[in-house]
């Protein structure tokens, strides 16, 4: 039994859904984002209230029911508000800069990195040692994050690297002598 998507999804004000088929389509004030549903599971609109149905004797039903519902939050969360992720980089000479939709990374290496921006994904640089993206979907956001880091993830014995701001990365004690 899937206690996820028992849940209801509340629609705030100036967020619109509709749904056409299996195909949901949620517009609000940061945009449109779409989504397949699966045939597995239905959605009972009401007020600004969404509860979603399913089989309950079909296991699989019942999965998808439960991603079906976090996406669909996910999404109208995503066009009210929007989703961010910071990021900072720890070591000498490491700096990011955000140009248009270039970001231009010094990591220690002999080259800079630039990683190009996808569209529907915004990236600031308040300083040089923070980067902060920002977008309406949250897969794309934590897609995005995940790649900037993964140019340099932090290391454990001195911590250098790019990570997430509220990231704790475990330090191993130096070889001895």
């Amino acid at each position: 039994m899937s206690r996820i998507a028992k849940a209801p999804v509340i629609i705030p004000k100036g967020v619109e859904l509709n749904l056409v088929g299996f195909d949901l389509t949620v517009k609000g004030p940061k945009g449109k984002l779409s989504y397949a549903l699966n045939e597995a599971v239905n959605l009972n609109i009401s007020n600004d209230i969404v509860l979603v149905e399913w089989n309950q004797n079909d296991k699989k039903a019942t999965a998808q029911a439960g991603t079906a519902r976090a996406n669909l939050s996910n999404m109208v969360k995503g066009v009210s508000e929007g989703f961010e992720k910071k990021l900072t980089l720890i070591g000498v000479g490491y700096r990011a800069q955000a140009k248009d939709n270039i970001l231009s990374l010094s990591l220690g290496f002999s080259h800079p990195v630039d990683f190009e921006v996808p569209v529907g994904i915004t990236v600031e640089t308040p300083t040089q040692t923070e980067i902060i993206v920002r977008g309406n979907d949250k897969q794309l956001v934590g897609e995005v994050s995940a790649k900037i880091r993964a140019y340099r993830p932090p290391e454990p014995y001195k911590g250098k690297g790019v990570r997430y701001s509220d990231e704790h990365v475990v330090r191993k004690e130096a070889k001895k002598k």
